[in-house]
């Protein structure tokens, strides 16, 4: 059962991917080249979002909120991650879509961002889940969602309606935008009210009730190769009276900047390109096991320092399914699944699972002057979901004073060779391959505001057995 519940939390936070951007009725600006791709899609990309700050801020304080947001992009049958934004689709045909939608809403409030915050409650980011509809035609394409916090933070409901048109122009596409959005009273009391033990001379009692905003922008994307779009949105909006007036804002009108670009793998412009026939329904599973490191996975252990961790003395199981996704000459790309069971119990921190979901790039080593297959080497980028936070994270978050995250970046390592070179002849592990895999998790340096701020991770170094299904 425990399974279960974790591997629910981990869907979640799959769906999610990244989602949405200020919760200022500009979801249309988070949009990206990956929205519309067809089935069977898979992408990576990334993006930066700079943002007015609504809220007060003292003279030397930077009243533009910048962050770095990894963009984890899938299009399934049922299940889609599509940057930012993510969920279920209950419906789907070429032009129309009922999903069920969650979304991010990245809106917070430190009470130590400086001293006129002090005595403030903290107001924290959520996840906003609910219904999407989406309706798409030479016309333009209309989306209206109703979405309600689903961790109990403000305990309210929101809803938009947003019309979005499409100018396609070879590689380039823009699409302007008009967005209309609905707050209850709950949301935006949350975010912008002050209760009566908040109250200070400077900053009285208020409550603003529900709110509405209009935002309208541009989107743009440059399709640089078939896989490759770069893209780069602006969105302005206003802010409702109501909100204008509290006195934990100053500003009257709000932008949003978003840039970025997306790598995508699989059928989405050329379906026959990227998989041969003879290999595409081929997948994988592998199991490994093994060691808490102490370096990291850059400029560490990818340069051989294979010693154990000084923080935590753990062990970390794993299992991974894998679907090939692209193959080619120089590289094979697989989209993984891994569900990995931490033992941590002698360091009191007890058992838990984790979950990862990722894309990894394969390449080969060949014999010289033949086509032996002498080894394979892979990286691969997703995202990390831990139902605790491991007890190296803490240790060495707490070390340095920063923050800790269960939702994180993934990033793997792995080296093997082929089983069946140990053999004359066929057996069972004639598609299998055995080595090292690198496990590791982190929060992009602190620059991610989806991944909690995190400056650093954890690093496990594993042995693996891999075999080739579907061959």
């Amino acid at each position: 059962m425990s399974v279960c519940r974790g591997l629910s939390r981990a869907l979640v936070a799959v769906l999610l991917s990244i989602a949405s951007l200020p919760a200022l009725a500009q979801y249309e600006v988070a949009q990206i080249p990956f929205f519309n791709a067809p089935p069977g899609s898979a992408g990576l990309g990334g993006g930066l979002r700079l943002s007015t700050d609504l809220y007060f801020a003292v003279e030397d304080e930077d009243e533009r909120q910048f962050d770095l947001v990894p963009l984890y992009l899938y299009n399934g049958k049922y299940i889609f991650a599509r940057g930012t934004a993510g969920g279920v689709h209950l419906f789907r045909n070429d032009n129309i879509q009922f999903n069920l939608l969650f979304r991010y809403r990245f809106q917070k409030l430190d009470p130590d961002r400086n001293v006129f915050y002090e005595g403030i409650e903290r107001r924290r980011q959520t996840v906003d889940g609910g219904f999407e509809f989406r309706w798409r035609g030479d016309w333009g394409e209309l989306t209206t969602n109703y979405l309600t916090d689903t961790l109990n933070r403000h305990n309210g409901q929101s809803a938009e309606v947003s019309y979005l048109y499409h100018f396609d122009r070879g590689k380039f596409s823009f699409s302007p935008f008009i967005g209309w959005a609905w707050n209850s009273d709950k949301l935006t009391n949350y975010y912008f009210g002050v209760s009566a033990p908040e109250a200070r001379p400077a900053r009285p009692e208020y409550t603003p009730g529900e709110s509405q905003w209009i935002s309208f922008g541009l989107n743009t994307a440059w399709n640089l190769t078939s896989r490759v779009s770069l893209f780069a949105n602006v969105g302005f909006g206003s802010v409702d009276t109501a909100v204008a007036n509290s006195p934990l804002v100053e500003e009257d009108s709000s932008g949003t900047f978003f840039a970025g670009g997306t790598f995508t793998f699989g059928n989405v412009r050329e379906p026959t390109a990227y998989i041969t026939p003879e290999r595409a329904s081929e997948w994988s599973w592998k199991v490994n096991y093994g060691y808490q490191a102490d370096g990291n996975i850059v400029s560490e252990i990818d340069q051989g320092d294979f010693s154990k961790s000084s923080f935590a003395d753990t062990n970390i199981a794993g299992v991974t399914l894998a679907k090939l996704l692209s193959d080619g000459k120089r590289a094979d790309f697989n989209g993984k699944f891994a569900i990995f069971r931490h033992l941590e119990e002698d360091e009191g921190n007890g058992n838990f699972f984790s979950y990862a979901a990722y894309i990894t790039v394969t390449g080969r080593g060949f014999a010289q002057w033949t086509d032996a297959e002498l080894f394979r080497y892979s990286f691969g980028f997703g995202m990390s979901y831990a139902d605790k936070v491991p007890i190296a994270e803490q240790r060495k978050q707490a070390a340095s004073g920063n923050n800790t995250s269960r939702f994180l970046n993934y990033l793997e390592l792995q080296l093997d060779f082929p089983l069946r070179r140990l053999f004359k002849k066929r057996n069972a592990l004639e598609n299998c391959y055995a080595g090292i895999t690198v496990v590791h998790r982190s929060g992009i340096f602190g620059t991610s505001d989806f991944l909690g701020d995190v400056a650093g991770g954890a690093d496990w170094i594993t042995a693996h057995l891999e075999c080739k299904a579907g061959v």
